[in-house]
């Protein structure tokens, strides 16, 4: 028989290697009720070591790090592809959009080169490199101070170029997803200036893999009603999708067929 602080910390250390745990599986597997649990899992939130969710909790991964556009590129790719797939399926001839830097929106314009008459505004070198060669794109650059790091333009330079002009879809990056905090990034003038791609559109398109789900980096972006629109691919859990549901943002998840990466 555990003391309460013994079983709570268990609790903790559980959730954290799995990631995420049902209440049921919690009660089951230290041998209380539920009733019991849910408490547990009350005090160990307030204690910030965890967080509740409809039916369980999930680990609170913080993660300031940032890996660089190369060491990010490859990873997930498979899910990033598909998610670019779907996400240029929302494209029409004509429109106008912002691509935001990341790595599933660098994939997105690679589907993008084919249109005939597009008008693309980006903060993205890579983006802006891979759209290049198409004369019937409209590329218009941000300017601004470049972070090595992303290959983005960021800063009032890049943010006074995008209060000038409004369109009709703006497709975004993240660097982590949590359903109280919303979407945050490790840099605070990159976060300013993903701000700014929401004030300049009429739709918000979050493109994301799974694996930025319940993740939390220093600078805050934006919050979960802030999203119109999420699309995301089939590794997300049952839990975060209710979780999404039920902040109002509409989830696509795109099918990887089983594959994995």
């Amino acid at each position: 028989m555990l003391f309460e602080e013994e079983r709570q910390q268990k609790i903790a250390d559980y959730v954290q290697t799995r990631e995420r745990a049902s209440v049921q599986e919690l009660a089951q597997h230290f041998q209380v009720s539920e009733s019991t649990v849910r408490r547990d899992l009350k005090i160990l939130e307030e204690d910030g070591k965890l967080r509740r969710t409809h039916g369980g909790a999930v680990a609170f991964v913080s993660d300031n790090s940032e890996p660089t556009f190369v060491e990010k590129e490859d990873r997930y790719r498979l899910q990033k592809e598909l998610i670019a797939k779907e996400a240029a399926s929302m494209v029409r001839e004509g429109d106008s959009i912002l691509l935001d830097s990341g790595t599933t929106t660098y994939y997105l314009a690679k589907e993008l080169k084919t249109f005939k008459q597009l008008t693309v505004v980006t903060n993205s070198v890579a983006v802006a490199q891979e759209l290049s060669a198409n004369t019937g794109i409209e590329l218009i650059l941000t300017g601004g101070t470049l972070r090595h790091e992303t290959l983005a333009m960021v800063g009032p330079l890049a943010e006074k170029a995008l209060e000038s002009v409004h369109v009709d879809k703006a497709f975004v990056a993240t660097n982590g997803l949590d359903p109280v905090i919303g979407l945050t990034t490790p840099n605070m003038s990159e976060a300013a200036t993903k701000r700014a791609f929401f004030r300049s559109t009429k739709q918000v398109i979050l493109l994301m893999d799974h694996s930025k789900y319940g993740r939390v980096s220093f600078a805050k972006v934006a919050g979960l009603p802030e999203i119109d629109q999420l699309l995301t691919d089939d590794g997300i859990s049952d839990i975060a999708l209710k979780e999404l549901e039920s902040a109002g943002v509409t989830v696509t998840v795109i099918q990887t067929g089983g594959r994995t990466s």
